[in-house]
């Protein structure tokens, strides 16, 4: 699994970051064959090894670098505070940022899943002089979710207000069986052997649970208050944004049209669906590829 990756840690001013990066140039240099790099996230409750289909089809001409989230796999999973601050996805941004500062890439393309979206779309919304591309995947905008929410995206989306639960935390729950938890979502034989390992071996660690817990209650408070500054604000994406929904999810039942929903806080927006389940990476890895690769390359 990416045996062509060099796998390693960053340790940054607030984490340690454990990422892998390859392609035509590895470290310290602006791209490969004259491309810009790109960093792929994952969502919840991946790891960076979600991309293991992917990113080698992406590394033929260009540097990839796929970092675990500070909380998830192997990164570190600082403290939290009463606002779950360092787990917003702004500090999640300034990560990916540190961290290809730290390789020696100033400018970018950022592809998210699932909770990585956010994670690129606060990136991009906050940096937009190092983001050059921005693709989101089975993902609107926080505060557009969150505005449109009703009774049908609370009973498919109901981990969302579950997971970001104080009174009752759900880790104490999860934690009791964090493996069993876990595999409702985690088909090995979907996944591959090692990138299920991988996952596996994460959500035994209570503090990583607990991290990804705290994501989600983020989600619900200063994510979404980052995104209504945006808005309020006028601010839109500066960089053209792919936008891509898994067929057999649910994201285009529940928006119809997720490209109208991000053209109201971007102006260059295209996309359509991928022949998938929710974790596309590991489900259609050569069509996901394929559109990654023309959009990546301009085309």
């Amino acid at each position: 699994m990416l045996e062509d990756f060099t796998l390693a840690t960053a340790r940054l001013a607030e984490v340690d970051v454990r990422y892998r990066i390859g392609g035509p140039t590895r470290q310290g240099a602006p791209g490969g064959v004259g491309s810009e790099p790109v960093v792929l996230l994952h969502g919840h409750p991946r790891t960076h090894t979600t991309w293991h289909r992917v990113a080698p089809l992406l590394a033929r001409d260009r540097t990839v670098v796929c970092p675990d989230l500070r909380g998830y796999g192997l990164s570190s999973a600082p403290p939290s505070d009463a606002e779950h601050r360092p787990y917003s996805k702004r500090a999640m941004a300034g990560d990916v940022a540190a961290l290809m500062d730290h390789l020696g890439h100033e400018r970018f393309a950022v592809v998210g899943h699932d909770r990585g979206a956010y994670v690129a779309h606060r990136l991009a919304a906050d940096r937009p002089e190092r983001v050059t591309r921005l693709v989101v995947l089975d993902a609107v905008p926080i505060g557009a979710a969150l505005e449109r929410a009703d009774a049908r995206f609370a009973q498919r989306w109901w981990h969302w207000f579950w997971l970001g639960q104080t009174v009752r935390p759900a880790e104490d729950v999860i934690v009791r069986d964090a493996p069993a938890w876990y595999a409702l979502q985690a088909d090995p034989t979907l996944m591959g052997a090692e990138n299920h390992a991988d996952l596996m071996a994460a959500v035994r660690d209570p503090a990583t649970v607990h991290a990804m817990c705290e994501d989600y209650r983020a989600g619900l408070g200063v994510d979404r208050a980052a995104d209504d500054a945006d808005r309020a604000a006028g601010r839109r994406l500066a960089c053209p944004v792919l936008v891509l929904w898994s067929t057999r999810d649910d994201l285009g039942e529940l928006y119809d049209d997720p490209l109208a929903v991000w053209r109201e806080w971007a102006d260059d927006v295209s996309g359509g669906t991928v022949d998938s389940g929710h974790h596309m990476a590991e489900e259609a890895p050569d069509e996901l590829a394929a559109a990654l690769a023309r959009f990546l390359a301009g085309r």
